[in-house]
């Protein structure tokens, strides 16, 4: 059994979105009740928050002064689905910050691996805009602070979320220490992440799954084409972006999956990097498929 944590506080919750937002705090409530009715045990383990130079690290300095503005000032921000209030900036920081968290506990044999339940998600935000929910890009602020601070040589994201991660996408895509593959849905928000873009030495690959497309084709492609990728790879870190949207019952996706498939897909890339993974929820918004899912890839990550 590895010895999986559980990143969450309770201020995730106060990232107020309103109360017909789909990424709303009820999202961490339902997986937080799935677990509990199903007896899903980890140590429950709070984040330390990220500093103004893990922001920057990833975001220029006028996204992170304008996003500060828009949490603490009442400013509003140009993209209507992008929703802070005073809530949100302490949200964002501790989510920002807890993928680090997670790294340093990882690394330093504390634990095997982790998954990091917070909000708001990350991998929609680009270096210098926030979009699709998403304010900092977690998961693009802690691979950068393996890559500068932790002097780990190669990182390796996964992004199984129904929606391209874009923003991480555009943190690496010139960046050939880090490989970023993504399976998403296509056609679909944001309208990016095409086959041809390859990125430095073709370490950016994004594999697009068309409307209704078959939990087969989904698990044929992670084992036959992402797992010798990444096995090729050789990375000393493994992330995943673990969006849960790809589920038959989600609102914002137009796919079959069901929970079990989340955790064939952990399964068969639990043994990357040897099994250092740390993985940040990002989509799923129908909650009590939300709930089944996480367990599904938390029980994959803990055997």
């Amino acid at each position: 059994m590895a010895k999986t944590a559980l990143y969450y506080c309770e201020e995730a919750m106060a990232h107020d979105t309103g109360r017909y937002h789909p990424e709303s705090p009820l999202r961490l409530k339902a997986i937080q009740l799935a677990f509990e009715e199903h007896h899903v045990e980890a140590p429950l383990l709070r984040p330390e928050p990220a500093t103004e130079g893990d922001l920057l690290s990833n975001h220029t300095r006028d996204h992170v002064k304008m996003i500060r503005e828009c949490c603490l000032g009442g400013a509003d921000y140009p993209d209507p689905d992008t929703v802070m209030d005073a809530g949100s900036w302490d949200a964002a920081l501790l989510s920002a910050g807890a993928g680090i968290t997670a790294c340093k506990a990882v690394l330093a044999g504390e634990i095997d691996n982790a998954f990091v339940m917070m909000r708001p998600p990350g991998h929609h935000a680009e270096s210098d805009c926030a979009m699709g929910f998403c304010l900092f890009n977690n998961i693009a602020i802690a691979a950068r602070w393996l890559r500068g601070q932790a002097g780990i040589k190669r990182v390796a994201i996964l992004d199984f979320d129904v929606h391209h991660g874009n923003g991480t996408q555009q943190a690496f895509y010139n960046d050939d220490t880090v490989l970023f593959i993504s399976l998403h849905e296509y056609p679909h928000f944001p309208g990016t992440g095409f086959p041809y873009e390859r990125g430095k030495n073709d370490t950016n690959l994004n594999f697009q799954m068309p409307p209704g497309c078959s939990p087969d084709r989904w698990l044929e492609t992670v084992r036959d084409v992402v797992l010798p990728q990444l096995e090729s790879f050789a990375p000393d870190m493994f992330l995943m972006s673990a969006g849960f949207d790809g589920h038959r019952l989600d609102p914002l996706g137009n796919q079959l999956l069901e929970a079990e498939h989340y955790g064939e897909i952990t399964r068969m890339t639990r043994h990357i990097a040897d099994g250092r993974i740390v993985s940040f929820l990002e989509g799923g918004y129908h909650l009590t498929a939300l709930g089944l899912c996480a367990i599904s890839h938390v029980r994959a990550l803990m055997e």
